[in-house]
């Protein structure tokens, strides 16, 4: 199965994670998939505009920890940056490598891709899931979407692409954090998150419309306003606040290495979501 499919329609790319079974579960190999078919919708002349979505009931339930398909042992060849492959590795050196690569260095890398991208958001958008919403310019959510960042469960201060405090006010931040609750998709609009709150029937329909309406501006324009808002972003130092909340995510995964069964804290999918549906 393919676990990212890659369409145009017209002057619009449409980027569809692909593996429902597991409410899109990140797993490596969609990971660079993903970057396959942004690095081809970045390049094609006649895409203005990128649409990424989740195919079936859920956007993405995060990071794959306990599928099948987990893949985290293997080696694929490094896009991101220049630290080295993580196999063969131990301990904090081979986390560290892992996601300096494919969770913070991807998620850098499609942040800056020169075209709008859209995230069109059902169900569950939860840590993993987040990050890939976050690094897109626009959030369009059905009226059934949530997010949440539950990792604070497995004592670790929130996912790697920490955004966080830039795409809601800190207080809302750290209770979203603190709690692990799920946020409504009408709660993340009220307080700037999401732009974008419509009925599941027609999810679809609308991000499709507004993707047209913003792919007939000039190409160049687009590219330099998202260059122009991500600077700014980074002026109010949102590269180095993530630089220093990745090093404490990893002193968390150390801590829960030497203190616990792993370094998840012993948590697994299925508690995970034990947690949440008791909260």
């Amino acid at each position: 199965m393919t676990v990212v499919r890659y369409e145009r329609r017209g002057s619009v790319a449409v980027v569809t994670m692909n593996r429902p079974e597991y409410r899109n579960a990140q797993n490596s190999a969609m990971t660079y998939a993903l970057d396959e078919a942004f690095y081809r919708a970045a390049a094609d002349d006649e895409v203005k505009v990128i649409v990424l979505a989740g195919e079936g009931e859920h956007f993405s339930a995060g990071h794959d920890i306990g599928s099948p398909g987990r893949d985290a042992h293997v080696s694929f060849e490094r896009r991101a940056g220049l630290w080295w492959d993580h196999v063969g590795r131990q301990g904090a050196e081979s986390r560290f490598a892992r996601e300096s690569e494919v969770y913070l260095g991807m998620c850098r890398r499609w942040r800056e891709i020169p075209k709008p991208v859209i995230a069109m958001v059902q169900g569950a958008c939860v840590a993993g899931g987040l990050m890939l919403a976050w690094v897109c310019d626009l959030i369009v959510a059905s009226e059934d979407a949530f997010f949440a960042d539950p990792v604070v469960r497995m004592g670790i201060p929130g996912v790697e692409y920490f955004a966080h405090p830039w795409v809601m006010p800190p207080r809302v931040a750290k209770e979203f954090l603190y709690t692990g609750d799920r946020m409504p998709a009408r709660r993340a609009h009220e307080v700037g998150m999401v732009n974008r709150v419509v009925p599941r029937d027609s999810l679809e329909a609308e991000t499709f419309a507004l993707a047209e309406r913003i792919a007939a501006m000039p190409r160049m324009g687009l590219a330099l306003t998202k260059k122009a808002v991500n600077q700014a972003e980074d002026l109010q130092g949102m590269h180095a606040g993530m630089d220093s909340v990745f090093g404490l995510h990893h002193l968390a995964h150390a801590h829960n290495a030497e203190t616990s069964a792993d370094p998840l804290a012993g948590m697994t999918p299925k508690s995970m979501k034990a947690a949440a549906d008791e909260s």
